[in-house]
């Protein structure tokens, strides 16, 4: 399935902003079961310096810097990418949680070195004995890794509140835990938290999210924004992603942006002004399919966070 994806970016300022230096990821980046077509970023005001390059996890990055006094910021990434289906290995042979932990250690086995360092704290999400104990009954010894991970992702879609407005990047995860609600970047925290928290290896996955508007409504141009789910290394499988927040492994209906240990890592714009006072942001995301799939006319991006 392929799709044009636009995503816009304006900051307006309380007065004229003489510097301004920022990072974006804001290109999608080609996986396995996504390839990308296309993209362009265009900043406005023009910068009168720009660079891309991969970051350590190997997402795209776009450096600019504007050097004129300005009183607005725009970035609109446009994107067209080509989405496949790949089936959840269900019937694959799968370790043993508890033996993938003390896999990860191992150098022999194809693929731990790189996932070992998503077994560590970061910034937005500690490891915690609380964590640890909300993900445990779903973690009995010797369970296959694969059906503990597809439970734990069904709880947390079924025992947590989609309630946006209510914390923010800085809420932290036990909060999030203790008061059952928060928006997908919370849950995505929260499900890495409960990995790492058991000696697993977890990413934050950042991207785009694809669902029909209600019967007889027409697609909403522009309403959405980005949406964050989870990936887990098990070893002769490799990565695979989840959904907490829809309960589900993603397929054609997420688009990848990239990965990192954590939100921080891969926010779709950060950067630094000089000045500025008081300044508002919006943001515009939309989701456009370019063929027609299963007698699906129109879908849009899932609001998230």
């Amino acid at each position: 399935m392929k799709y044009k994806v636009t995503h816009i970016t304006e900051y307006f300022y309380g007065e004229p902003v003489p510097l301004c230096h920022n990072v974006v990821h804001l290109k999608p980046r080609d996986t396995v079961r996504q390839t990308v077509l296309s993209h362009t970023t265009t900043v406005t005001p023009n910068p009168v310096t720009r660079s891309e390059r991969l970051d350590f996890f190997g997402n795209i990055v776009n450096w600019f810097g504007i050097q004129e006094p300005h009183s607005s910021l725009r970035i609109v990434a446009r994107s067209m990418v080509d989405v496949k289906q790949i089936d959840p290995p269900t019937e694959l042979w799968c370790p043993a949680w508890n033996d993938v932990t003390r896999m990860l250690h191992d150098r022999r086995i194809p693929g731990a070195q790189d996932a070992i360092q998503f077994v560590y704290d970061s910034p937005f999400i500690p490891s915690s004995p609380e964590l640890a104990d909300y993900a445990r009954p779903s973690f009995a010894a010797g369970r296959p890794l694969l059906e503990c991970l597809i439970e734990l992702t069904n709880r947390i879609h079924k025992e947590f509140k989609f309630d946006a407005g209510v914390t923010t990047i800085g809420t932290p995860v036990l909060d999030v835990l203790h008061h059952r609600h928060g928006v997908c970047q919370d849950f995505a925290h929260l499900q890495i938290g409960c990995l790492r928290s058991l000696g697993l290896a977890a990413r934050y996955v950042s991207g785009y999210l694809v669902t029909k508007p209600p019967p007889g409504r027409p697609r909403l141009v522009g309403c959405d924004v980005s949406h964050a789910w989870v990936s887990a290394f098990i070893p002769d499988i490799g990565w695979i992603d989840f959904d907490p927040t829809n309960g589900m492994i993603p397929s054609t209906g997420h688009i990848t942006l990239g990965w990192a240990r954590d939100y921080g890592d891969i926010s779709p714009v950060r950067g630094v002004v000089v000045g500025g006072r008081r300044h508002s942001l919006r943001v515009s995301v939309d989701v456009e399919p370019m063929a027609v799939e299963e007698k699906q006319h129109t879908v849009v991006a899932n609001q998230s966070t």
